[in-house]
């Protein structure tokens, strides 16, 4: 096969950050080994994903945005980028809103203030097989635990998808050590035919939350798009929030709303250019 040369955007949504290439025509696919070389700190740019802008496939979209995680493995799509592929597209047609088609369905992203993106998430999917589970259980609060049966250390969490399968536990232990060895525990569990993003949420007030995620595929980041609108809806869903808050990462905040009117999830939060270069495919 000849190599390709193709140039790639770095950029960052809180700290969330991705290689972003761009083609000229539907379809584009990569081994999991090219993308495990690209998205590597050692062996290519580095990243937490890997992001294609494609030509749009369906009417009314700008365009197609497709999603690897630095596992090599394809993925419906992702908050973080998002907002950084609708900053680019906003910034190339001067537009005030574009619709990105993604395999987890569309989404519009606008101008917000300054560099900041808000993202039209859609409506959160609640039920069991919508997440998906691998057997029918309450949404709220799914029978997962992790520690002992009779005294677990975390338990019950909310699960909610957002294009991408997440659960939610409720904890204020939120060191790197508790969260990936919990996360990893639980991002392959049989209960999640799909795999699952794992999200450990301390809910500081009725307007603001302190989140961590495990991302499936990527493993301990410093912020998850899907994964902060997840923890609103899961925590709202328990009575603990209201229907907007400020979820704060590692790597900043983000303002997740979810309208009761249309029944959305508006994610707003930074982007970040971080440079450009040149990858071989």
């Amino acid at each position: 096969m000849t190599a390709t040369s193709l140039p790639y955007v770095k950029m960052n949504g809180a700290g969330n950050d991705f290689i972003i290439l761009r083609v000229d025509a539907p379809g584009f696919d990569l081994s999991p080994d090219t993308v495990r070389r690209l998205c590597g700190r050692d062996t290519g740019p580095g990243c937490d994903q890997l992001i294609v802008i494609e030509p749009p496939t369906n009417p009314g979209e700008t365009a197609f945005m497709r999603v690897w995680n630095a596992d090599g493995g394809k993925v419906e799509t992702c908050g973080n980028a998002l907002r950084c592929v609708g900053w680019l597209l906003l910034e190339a047609s001067g537009q005030e809103s574009a619709v990105i088609g993604t395999l987890g369905g569309p989404t519009v992203a606008r101008r917000a203030e300054g560099t900041r993106i808000e993202v039209d998430m859609g409506t959160p999917r609640l039920a069991w097989h919508q997440i998906p589970l691998a057997e029918e259980m309450d949404t709220r609060g799914i029978e997962l635990q992790v520690g002992p049966v009779e005294a677990p250390v975390i338990h019950t969490p909310g699960a909610v998808s957002m294009g991408n399968p997440h659960v939610v536990f409720f904890t204020d232990r939120l060191d790197d050590d508790f969260v990936r060895g919990a996360g990893s525990l639980i991002e392959h569990h049989p209960l999640f035919p799909e795999g699952v993003n794992v999200g450990f949420a301390h809910v500081l007030s009725p307007d603001h939350i302190r989140l961590r995620v495990w991302e499936r595929g990527a493993g301990l980041t410093l912020a998850c798009g899907t994964g902060a609108c997840a923890a609103l809806v899961a925590a709202h869903r328990r009575g603990l929030t209201g229907r907007s808050a400020t979820l704060t990462l590692e790597g900043g905040a983000l303002t997740i709303r979810w309208d009761e009117a249309s029944d959305h999830v508006f994610m707003t939060g930074p982007v970040a250019f971080d440079g450009t270069g040149t990858v071989t495919i």
